[in-house]
């Protein structure tokens, strides 16, 4: 098979038939019309009537130009400084002028912030005008393919496996496996607020308006005009943060997402589905479980955040519950609208004249409701449904000491139900497409999202966890000595006794919680609160607990034993079996290796079992990606995270017990923030079957989800995917496991960790680090609740592995996402000569898992400037670490740029990507423009003698790690 192409990855090169256009050299296209005031509004006007008819490639140059003409408009009106500045290389030496001769000019530090803010808001109108013509690519693809041509899709998908001969069973079971869960995190990547994020979908719907040929130039002209304005409120909008924002901020930040997209978008999801199966397995019939929903551990994370109490959780789920029950009543007030169908006009059967019969009486209404819709019998019966929902409404928002309302829905499947008995009454009288395009979808939501939006995890890590079980052996044993180590027998033959034995009465319980210290009481708390809110609310409101850094089997079991304490077994003595799953969150290289000694020894306990399989039989086991790569590499995170996977799901398979991975990847590249359908179609065979947990973290949920078509695209992308592994991996060569390739991969990841190893722990890297990046100036972008240290560390190991990422991507080295890959391949030729690159060239070509590697690899490398990493590294006070560790990192790029090249066979970076390529090149002008800016307000910021000189070059310095963020389009 060529390097050129691998048409059946779903991942390979991106095909493009023509080489891409790269034609912006300066921070913005250059202007044609220089004097644009009303008069070139006008022009812009009369040009973009051609819009609907380019293709997508010509639209993405002439969105881009529309944009930057508007940007410049309003720069040029508001402050002309900014305009002229930006369009030419006096760029930087005017910024610099402006930094260290005339910052105590108030009008100097106004001109500055806005030549910051303005190359953020270029490249966020980049983005939407990407994202626009994304949209656009794949119109074109359906208009000319069909539905079955396009990428990324179900139709695509389930096309290939009835070509491949794929029996219709084998789909029925895949589909009855299915459970995909996205689940939204707060990490602190995100520094878009919510009015920016608004402001964004407005432009983007804008732009949707202006591709219609139906306007006449006076309504286009207007449409330009409002486009202009969204832009102006962009400028004139605080792009950062004032304050840190609260969890309660940050709950409401993404129940956004699913008010404008996500309550609609599952629905058509299972409709893309149904239709494909439709189409090519007709006559067959396929059960739809609702096997897509969200996760969220916003409000339930407590890992290393404070502020995440009790209190906060608990609001939490209120306000998550009262989200979709509001949708849900706006939509059902849309329905009651539109089924205005009468008796006369439609009979119809007595079933639902009895069941109309039963929700009029269960209303106390019936005359009321009767004789507002008379003859209307749909109208009636949802006006009863309304009032069922009114009074789940007011439960929820009510006080937790107010009187309960009567009569309302207890539960979303009494809701569903009622909708259900709708329509197949619509089914059952020949109106089948208004039951398939009215009905039905809410009843889709309902069951998807139930009366919880999400299902909120709750997390902790083994730190917090262990100080609490220690507490409760002491209040257990009645002693105040000391609790044996937490990885001793003794240690964990003491969680089995206590486990083994039937609970203490509910006083004694509660005598014990409260003799507890303040934090350890917290700790258990989480479980308590857990119980009551499932009884409370909704059962389906929690997802698991997650245990952070798990170590061992006796830090899951430790979990265990608190729950079993608060009271969350199935049975009174608490012997029985838990029921809230615990997952183990495995983060380093060395917890993966022990990830099957773990599971056996967990496996081995008969209450687990049993837990297990009171929970539907499958143990769920998260994997970071975060802190196995700050652990050891690029290279070597991905190796590790393969054959945990292999490794777990093989020893599962002894045990009888199916095990479903829960994948932490966070936005960039080091992170494992690959394009899903790549990362997907590269897990191990066999390692998905349906199942597939991942977390959506900060800068990537608003990215993917906050406009319809991305969202609708996004949601599909991740489903199809799984559905394609689940039914095609063990069928693929290039995912079995071939000897010769494992043990290249092998050395290759000891050698790659070895070097990053030595490199990241010698001495004076932490010096290095600190002062060649805005690592410690990022603590005053206040992007999210959470602290970037755990338990107030300073020191490497305790950084977390965010703020770790997202200073190498600020200063330019990018080293996460390749250091030690150069080195490994150089020491893996030395040794082989002439049969090591011919397997690495067949590894290339042949293993879905190395090429995933090296194609990121690459891509991160692109990324590099060697010059301006160089310019940060002069922050660095102590020359001699200065020129060691940039000397090191200067080499190993080098390296590894040439062993990239070497198994690609290409000669530029990037290149075999050409929208990545294009995309990159469009902003690297602009982002060397910015990180040339904010070496300088680095130098000042911290030499500065004063509160108030540091006081001005703050807000600039912030915006320039903003603007840097929004070029790359990711930061941690």
């Amino acid at each position: 098979m060529s390097r050129a192409a691998l048409p059946d990855w779903g991942y390979g090169p991106e095909p493009q038939p023509d080489p891409p256009r790269v034609e912006v050299v300066r921070p913005f296209p250059a202007s044609r019309h220089a004097d644009a005031e009303v008069g070139g509004l006008h022009e812009l006007a009369i040009a973009s009537a051609a819009l609907p008819a380019l293709s997508a490639e010509d639209y993405e140059y002439a969105v881009i130009e529309l944009l930057s003409e508007l940007l410049r408009d309003i720069a040029r009106s508001r402050q002309p400084e900014v305009e002229r500045t930006l369009m030419g290389e006096s760029a930087h030496e005017s910024m610099t002028e402006l930094m260290r001769e005339r910052m105590d000019d108030r009008t100097a530090r106004v001109i500055l912030r806005r030549m910051l803010q303005a190359q953020g808001m270029w490249f966020q109108l980049l983005s939407i005008a990407e994202q626009s013509t994304a949209m656009r690519r794949r119109r074109e693809i359906e208009i000319e393919g069909g539905y079955d041509w396009l990428p990324d899709s179900f139709a695509r998908v389930i096309a290939e496996a009835a070509e491949a001969g794929i029996p219709a069973a084998e789909v029925r079971d895949a589909l009855s496996q299915m459970k995909v869960r996205p689940v939204l995190t707060a990490h602190p990547t995100e520094a878009k607020r919510v009015t920016v994020l608004e402001i964004h979908r407005r432009i983007y719907r804008r732009l949707m308006e202006l591709e219609s040929p139906r306007w006449t130039p006076r309504e286009r002209h207007t449409l330009i005009l409002a486009l202009r304005n969204d832009i102006e409120l962009l400028w004139m909008s605080g792009e950062l943060r004032l304050e840190k924002p609260t969890v309660a901020q940050e709950v409401a930040w993404g129940l956004h997402f699913f008010s404008e997209t996500l309550f609609e978008a599952v629905p058509l999801l299972f409709d893309k589905l149904e239709s494909a199966l439709a189409r090519h397995y007709p006559g067959e019939r396929f059960d739809m479980p609702r096997f897509f929903q969200f996760g969220s551990w916003i409000g339930g994370d407590r890992d290393g955040n404070p502020f995440v109490d009790d209190s906060v959780t608990r609001a939490t789920l209120h306000e998550n519950r009262l989200a979709c029950l509001k949708r849900y009543r706006l939509r059902l007030v849309e329905l009651t609208q539109m089924l205005s169908i009468t008796s006369e006009a439609l009979p119809v059967p007595d079933s639902f004249h009895e069941a109309l019969a039963r929700a009029l009486m269960r209303s106390g209404e019936a005359t009321s409701v009767a004789s507002r819709n008379p003859g209307e019998l749909f109208r009636q019966y949802l006006t009863c449904i309304l009032r069922r929902l009114d009074g789940s409404l007011a439960n929820a928002s009510r006080p937790a000491d107010g009187t309960p309302v009567q009569g309302g829905y207890t539960s979303a499947d009494e809701l569903a139900a009622d909708l259900l008995v709708i329509e197949q009454t619509l089914f059952a009288t020949g109106s089948a497409q208004l039951a398939h395009m009215l009905v039905r979808p809410l009843r889709q939501e309902v069951e998807t999202f139930r009366f919880s939006t999400v299902q909120l995890d709750l997390r902790q890590n083994t730190t917090v966890i262990e100080q609490a079980l220690r507490a409760l052996w002491r209040a257990t044993c009645g002693t105040s000595g000391e609790p044996p180590a937490s990885d001793s027998p003794e240690w964990k033959a003491w969680l089995l006794s206590e486990l083994a034995q039937p609970s203490d009465s509910e006083q004694e319980r509660e005598r014990r919680f409260d003799s507890l210290p303040f934090d350890e009481a917290q700790t258990l708390q989480i479980f308590r609160t857990a119980r009551e809110m499932r009884q409370q609310v909704d059962r389906n409101a929690f997802g698991a607990f997650i245990l952070s850094m798990t170590h061992r089997a006796s830090d899951v079991l430790g979990v265990y034993l608190l729950a079993k304490e608060a009271g969350l077994f199935s049975d009174a003595a608490g012997t029985e079996s838990c029921t809230l799953p615990v997952v183990p969150l495995l983060e380093t290289i060395d917890d993966l290796r022990r990830a099957p000694e773990i599971l056996r020894e967990l496996l081995a306990v008969p209450m687990v079992r049993r837990s297990i399989r009171a929970q539907g039989g499958v143990q769920e086991i998260m994997i970071g990606y975060s802190d196995s790569n700050k652990d050891g590499g690029f290279f070597a995170s991905n190796w590790e995270l393969s054959k945990a996977q292999t490794k777990i799901k093989r020893l599962g398979d002894e045990l009888g017990v199916t095990i479903a991975f829960f994948h932490g990847r966070g936005g960039s590249v080091s992170r494992g923030g690959i394009p899903a359908g790549r990362a997907v179609a590269a897990l191990p065979a066999g390692s998905v079957k349906g199942r597939f947990r991942v977390t959506e973290q900060g800068e990537v949920v608003s990215f993917k989800y906050a406009n319809r078509g991305t969202a609708q695209y996004h949601v599909e992308l991740l489903a199809s995917s799984v559905l394609e592994h689940t039914l095609k991996s063990e069928r693929e060569e290039a995912l079995l496991p071939k000897g010769e390739f494992d043990e290249a991969m092998e050395a290759l990841s000891g050698a790659s960790r070895a070097a990053y190893a030595k490199f990241i722990e010698q001495p004076g890297m932490l010096a290095y680090f600190q002062a060649a990046s805005p690592l410690e100036e990022l603590s005053m972008l206040n992007m999210g609740s959470r602290p970037a240290r755990r338990f107030g560390a300073t020191s490497l190991q305790d950084l977390r592995a965010i703020p770790w990422v997202f200073a190498w991507s600020q200063n330019r080295h990018a080293l996460t996402g390749w250091y030690g890959v150069g080195s490994a391949i150089e020491g893996f030729l030395s040794v082989r000569q002439e049969r090591g690159i011919d397997l690495l060239r067949r590894m290339f070509d042949e293993s879905r898992l190395f090429r995933l590697v090296i194609d990121e690899v690459e891509k991160t490398l692109a990324q590099v400037n060697l010059d301006i990493a160089r310019e940060y590294a002069s922050l660095v006070p102590d020359e001699a670490i200065r020129d060691t560790i940039f000397a090191q990192i200067e080499a190993e790029f080098r390296l590894t740029v040439k062993m990239v090249q070497t198994l690609t066979g290409s000669s530029g970076l990037g290149t075999r990507f050409p929208k990545f390529h294009a995309r990159l090149q469009r902003r690297l002008p602009a982002i060397d423009l910015v990180s040339r800016q904010q070496i300088e307000l680095l130098r000042l910021y911290r030499s500065s003698q004063t509160e108030r000189q540091r006081r001005a070059y703050q807000v600039p310095l912030l915006l320039s790690i903003n603007c840097i963020a929004s070029g790359f389009g990711a930061t941690g």
